[in-house]
């Protein structure tokens, strides 16, 4: 049995497409490994986070949840800040945010540097936990903003897109070889 020169051309054209689609899927599969590595490690160790003691300083419970009888934020502020320098010796580390958890009775006091947090009783103020929470900056690496906002936008999307790129691919490469044994039967 012969094959037409028509099955010829298709199957010159798929076998040329698919010498592409390799080159194109290895290269941007060793680009996309690193990414995805780096992804998937910091991935799991956020997941874990709130059980590893490590990561994320366990959250303490304060004595009174109703809000109406807590101290006023600043004063939290203020103490929580006195704390970090009292724990620490850092006294001008400016505060990040404020989260207060009413279920708990408490507030966790957050520091742009260094990724500390002071836990302090809602009510009276008292320190509950002064420690650092390694979660923040592996969070920074995991999406890629610990270099900066423009590269965490960059690298999300080329992650995002080369992935969708090499299923593509990848789903050509499985493809086409079973096109190609079709054509020449």
């Amino acid at each position: 049995m012969s094959i037409t020169k028509s099955a010829k051309d298709k199957i010159s054209h798929l076998t040329g497409s698919l010498r592409n689609y390799r080159v194109y899927h290895r290269y941007l599969g060793l680009v996309l490994a690193v990414l995805v590595l780096i992804s998937s490690v910091t991935g799991i160790l956020l997941g874990w986070k709130k059980d590893v003691d490590l990561l994320q300083p366990p959250t303490q419970k304060g004595a009174i949840p109703n809000l109406e009888q807590w101290i006023p934020l600043s004063n939290m502020a203020t103490i929580a800040t006195a704390a970090l320098d009292s724990a620490q010796s850092i006294s001008t580390n400016p505060i990040d945010r404020i989260e207060a958890r009413p279920e708990k009775g408490m507030v966790k006091v957050l520091f742009l540097e260094g990724s500390w947090e002071v836990q302090l009783d809602g009510s009276n103020g008292k320190v509950l936990s002064v420690a650092r929470r390694h979660s923040d900056w592996i969070e920074k690496i995991h999406d890629g903003s610990i270099i900066s906002d423009l590269f965490k936008l960059i690298s999300m999307n080329v992650l995002g897109l080369g992935l969708l790129v090499l299923t593509f691919t990848g789903f050509t490469l499985w493809f086409y070889p079973k096109k190609i044994r079709k054509l020449k039967r």
